[in-house]
Order: structure tokens, then sequence, then C-alpha cells
């Protein structure tokens, strides 16, 4: 096994570059594990805050005082001096959100149906001033609809009547919302994967097919007692134990920040293709250490192909913000179907044939590709020999 065991040392060689994806890997899905974490616990919640507003009349009148009641169902009253700067202040320092000012004579005109104004004052764009003016908008124009209907009503009956009206609430029971962030925080860490994993496999596989193709190293091999047949198994086998061990340690980080998921049909799917992926990957090391010669080349042609599959498939940027152009020249590639298929697969919740048959098609096209690298590598190989 002496074949077998120079293909370990290579790999061994190699080890300190290939941690730094590992560490690269770790660190992002520390940072996205916290981050999903962080909006499971405050999706669902929910807590009813009342405004600061301020509350200016320039009368005292039944129906103002019935605004200012139903208003106090949603806001706090904050007393201000009436004057334009120390209101501007208050808006600025968030002291109040809204400052609403009722002129002298609204009431009378209002109950004679004149057209109306109020004065009001708030901080730009914020929800909660919004809910204020919904408040007022709906006790006044309930208001001018009962005086429509109901002709001549004092203001104590209007207001009477508005009170039992607005008073009326409807039981709301808030249901969980569907826990998007689990299926986000699963499928990432198997997406990375398509990073970290292929620069891994492919420069763990490229130096291996590099140092066997220097001519010194294949003269020896083919001195040496080992045959050609029994020198090609080990590298196979060596192969096999690489590329299984990075694909298990990957595997155990996913299990490991995402240990709530791993008992279920979405992982079983989400693992298969990951499989497929890594051996997809071992084949793309074999193709560009079959090409390229020396370490730095390989590095090179590692970050271009794999950074550059990334970026135009989904892993850095999710696929919804790439355009068509882009995800159609994606295509052409593995990772393309590997992060789709992720997608598919993680977002099941039947599966059944018809169900996961999209998911596995995907994972087929990955196994052709697998193929195809593999093919090209050995025409690519029986050319070399022979020249």
């Amino acid at each position: 096994m002496q074949v077998y065991k120079l293909c370990l040392k290579i790999i061994k060689k190699n080890i300190p570059v290939m941690l730094i994806y590992i560490f690269i890997y770790l660190s992002v899905s520390i940072v996205v594990t916290l981050s999903s974490s962080r909006q499971n616990n405050t999706g669902n919640d929910f807590t009813d805050t009342k405004a600061n507003i301020a509350f200016i009349s320039g009368e005292e009148t039944p129906l103002i005082e019935g605004l200012r009641k139903e208003l106090g169902r949603q806001a706090n009253f904050i007393n201000l001096p009436d004057k334009k700067e120390a209101q501007q202040d208050a808006l600025f320092f968030r002291e109040v959100v809204y400052i609403l000012r009722i002129p002298e004579g609204f009431t009378q005109k209002f109950m004679a149906g004149e057209e109306v104004h109020l004065e009001k004052n708030s901080v730009p764009d914020s929800a909660k001033a919004a809910y204020i003016d919904l408040a007022v908008d709906q006790y006044l124009n309930t208001a001018r609809f009962f005086l429509s209907t109901m002709g001549d009503v004092t203001q104590e009956s209007l207001v009477k009547y508005l009170d039992d009206v607005l008073s009326q609430e409807a039981d709301v029971k808030l249901m969980p919302a569907p826990a998007k962030t689990d299926v986000y925080g699963l499928v990432f860490s198997y997406n990375y994967m398509a990073y970290s994993l292929s620069s891994i496999l492919v420069l763990g596989m490229a130096a291996i097919m590099a140092a066997f193709n220097n001519r010194d190293l294949r003269n020896r091999v083919s001195c040496s007692p080992v045959r050609e047949t029994a020198a090609n198994l080990q590298i196979f086998l060596a192969s096999l134990t690489f590329a299984g061990v990075a694909w298990l340690t990957q595997i155990a980080f996913c299990f490991f920040f995402d240990i709530e998921n791993v008992l279920t049909m979405n992982t079983v799917y989400l693992l298969l293709n990951s499989l497929v992926f890594t051996v997809c990957g071992t084949a793309m090391g074999f193709l560009i250490g079959s090409v390229v010669k020396g370490n730095e080349a390989i590095s090179a042609v590692t970050n271009v192909v794999v950074l550059g599959s990334c970026f135009i498939c989904g892993v850095f940027v999710p696929a919804q913000l790439l355009g068509e152009t882009t995800l159609r020249i994606a295509s052409f590639t593995p990772t393309y179907w590997f992060v789709k298929a992720n997608n598919q697969a993680a977002q099941l919740t039947q599966f059944d044939l018809s169900s996961v048959r999209l998911v596995l098609s995907d994972t087929a096209v990955i196994v052709c590709f697998a193929l195809a690298f593999f093919a090209l590598s050995l025409v690519i190989r029986k050319v070399r020999r022979f020249s």
C-alpha cells in the first residue's frame, strides 16, 4: 500500500490550506446560526404599546372629550406648552410621536356638516403616528355617519353611540408563524458546503493527481514491483478515504449547527445530495489535477472555479436576487443544481415520489457532471500517456 500511503502524505501536506476553508465555513455558520436563533425567539412575539402624543384643544365639548377618551385607548397623553418651539423639540427628541391640535369652533362646524380640518405634527414615517391617524379618522368618520343617518342628534347622544360602537372588541388569537428561519438555517449549512467542501476536495484531489503527473514519480511507480492496476486502485482508495473524511467532517458540522433537524426526512435528501456532490467535487479535482501543473496554479484555479460558481449559483447571493441570464450561465455548473436541490429538499412537506422527483432529478444532473468530469480526466490522462 505504498501508493496509498503516498497519497495520504500528499493530502496531509495540504491540510493547513484546507483548514482555512473549514474555518471560514465554521465562522459563517456560527453567525447565521446565532442570527436565526435570535429571529426565532422574537418572530412570534407581539406586545401592544401605547404611543406618546400631545392633545391640544381650543375648546372643551362633549365631542372633543369623546375623541380624547377614544385616543386614550391607544395613546398616552403628554402635556406640552402651547409653543411651536417646545413642540418641535418634543418631536425631535421623541418625547411624543404625534401632536394633535383642535382649533376653536371645530365642534360647531362638524355638527353642522361643514368641512373641518385638524392640525397635526408627527414623527416622519412613524408606524405609531399612522395608527393615531387611523383612530382619529375612524372616530370622526363614524360620527359623521351617525349625523347623516340620524339627523338631529345632541353631542351627548352622539358620543354615547360612538362609545358603544367603538368600544366593541374582537378576540384575536395570534397563531405562531411558520419557522422560516428554520428552513433557512437548515439549508444554509448545506448550500455553503458547495464552497468549503468543493475547495477541500479540489485542492486535495488536484494535489494528488498533479504529483502523479510528475514524470519522475510516474517513472518510479512504473519501475516498482507494484502493478499499474494496483497503483490505480490504491489511488482510488486514497481518494475515497479523503473524500469520505471530508464529507463526514462537513456533515458533522451541519448536524452540530442544526441539531433539531437531524432526524427529519428533509435531512435525508440533503445528505444524499451532499454525498453525490462530494463525488462530483472529487471528479472535478481529478480533472483539474490532470490539467493544471504546480500547487500555486492549482490554488489559483480552485479559487476561480469554486468562488466563481458559488457567486453565480446562489451560495453567497440568494438565487432570487440573481438575473435570469446569470442563472442560465450558472446552470452549466454542478453547484447550481446542488443549491437548487437543497432548496427544494428543505421545503419538502410530503415525501412521496411525485414530491421528491424534482430533488432527485437535480441530483441526477450532478451525477452526470461527475461522470463527465471523470471521463474527460481519463481521456486527458490517456492522451498524455501516449504523448
